[in-house]
């Protein structure tokens, strides 16, 4: 069995993120293992495509304030520290994969809501993120919320 050193939370800041984040906590307690947690936001011309001529940059920035907010309430009592927390804008597929090599994480924990058909190919983070990993990914089977 292998033994982690450094654990990734990579999460979405909805309700489904305290599965993922109490997983791995309990992981980082079996293995005594350094937690860093991620959220990646993807900048809102990605949405548009660039094509509508308006400055989201105020938008952009209070999305990133209020993200920053949120991952410290989650963060602060897993002991996470400010340096160990972090806020990237981009495709969260490969943003995970970069932050995981640049800190040494020997293990991804991320949410997946078990999408299938046009869901799955269209979109699924957790997917992604396993496709591509450099390290063992674990996917946690959030519950669907209708």
């Amino acid at each position: 069995m292998a033994t982690y050193q450094h654990i990734l939370l990579a999460i979405d800041l909805t309700e489904d993120a305290a599965e993922v984040v109490a997983r791995g906590k309990s992981l980082s307690e079996v293995y005594g293992a350094k937690l860093s947690i991620v959220h990646v936001i993807e900048p809102i011309s990605f949405t548009y495509g660039g094509d509508i001529p308006l400055d989201f940059s105020g938008v952009q920035e209070e999305i990133e304030k209020q993200a920053t907010a949120q991952l410290a309430a989650l963060a602060g009592p897993l002991g996470i520290d400010e340096q160990s927390q972090h806020i990237v804008l981009g495709r969260p597929e490969s943003e995970i994969h970069n932050l995981a090599q640049e800190i040494g994480a020997d293990l991804i924990v991320v949410g997946s809501h078990g999408r299938h058909g046009l869901a799955l190919i269209f979109g699924s983070t957790a997917n992604g993120v396993l496709h591509g990993a450099g390290c063992d990914v674990l996917a946690v089977r959030v519950a669907r919320h209708s």
